[in-house]
């Protein structure tokens, strides 16, 4: 049994001191939201307490499907950066980016840099894009697809070109001639009004393509702030995707608090089966509750 563990959206705060040039692009939008909306809702030690309790769970991998910063100035991705060495070892964790994290033009390529080590590929092709990505552990294939683009004020859209979906349909193939139970993470929920128009992502119809062409066996997304289960149609069935709120997200207000996900996989090619629990920050906190259970993705799939 491998043990996979999901979280999303952290949004590491509180912002840095900014310049006046900093704020001089679509940044300003975002931080007037920070203001007035998301740094009333990120509470205290919420964010320190999930992790505290997703390790409790002894997961054997850690999937994080983007948004770590909020404007992404120089100052936070450095402190992503810190914030990824003290928690997790990229050996066990696997990172995409966010539409916050290539807020700005010139953004994403510093975070890439930077988170670097959680992005890597298995075995890198010199000179190749870090998208999508290929990691094997154990009995499971991490692809990691890339939505994250800049976008005008106010929007907040991801993309999925053909290029990478066509790169990452041939992964998913050698994934699943090596037996491999195959996780694609994306950013951007890849459902079809999962996400309001300004916020969808572009390529749906190309993702949907992809995964009724190669399959695979879960999806797991971000953005939303939202605990949702979908299911796609696949090459050979169903595949859920799954969501999940902000990881910082405190009580009492109007998205989920703060969440992960569990998956416990089992079985082997044509016959693997998905425990998935989730578990939400209870209360008032600090404690995580577990608020669903059941088996996904196969003919077998019920809740508990």
């Amino acid at each position: 049994m491998f043990r996979l563990a999901h979280i999303s959206d952290p949004h590491l705060g509180p912002l840095p001191k900014m310049s006046l040039r900093e704020l001089a692009s679509k940044r300003i939008t975002g931080y007037v939201n920070w203001q007035r909306n998301r740094r009333k809702q990120l509470f205290g030690d919420t964010l320190e307490n999930l992790l505290a309790s997703m390790h409790a769970a002894s997961p054997d991998h850690i999937a994080i499907t983007g948004d770590l910063v909020n404007l992404a100035t120089r100052t936070e991705i450095e402190s992503a950066r810190v914030w990824l060495d003290t928690g997790f070892e990229p050996e066990h964790a696997t990172l995409v980016p966010g539409n916050h994290d290539a807020y700005v033009p010139g953004a994403l390529p510093r975070a890439k840099e930077a988170w670097e080590p959680w992005m890597l590929s298995d075995e890198p092709s010199p000179g190749a894009e870090l998208f999508p990505s290929f990691r094997r552990r154990g009995p499971v294939a991490l692809i990691g697809i890339s939505s994250a683009n800049p976008t005008l004020p106010f929007v907040a859209t991801g993309n999925l070109k053909k290029k990478q979906a066509r790169a990452a349909g041939l992964l998913l193939d050698r994934a699943r001639e090596e037996g491999l139970f195959r996780v694609i993470l994306i950013h951007h929920p890849p459902v079809s009004g999962a996400a309001k128009w300004h916020k969808r992502l572009r390529g749906i119809r190309r993702f949907g393509k992809m995964l009724r062409r190669h399959g695979a066996e879960l999806v797991l997304h971000g953005h939303t702030h939202l605990d949702t289960l979908y299911h796609l149609d696949g090459r050979d069935g169903k595949v859920p995707v799954v969501g999940i709120a902000s990881a910082s997200n405190g009580p009492g207000n109007a998205r989920p608090p703060a969440g992960f996900n569990l998956f416990d996989i089992d079985g082997g090619p044509g016959n693997w089966t998905i425990l998935h629990r989730r578990m939400r920050l209870s209360g008032a906190g600090p404690s995580f509750e577990e608020v669903r259970e059941g088996l996904i993705g196969g003919p077998d799939s019920k809740i508990s």
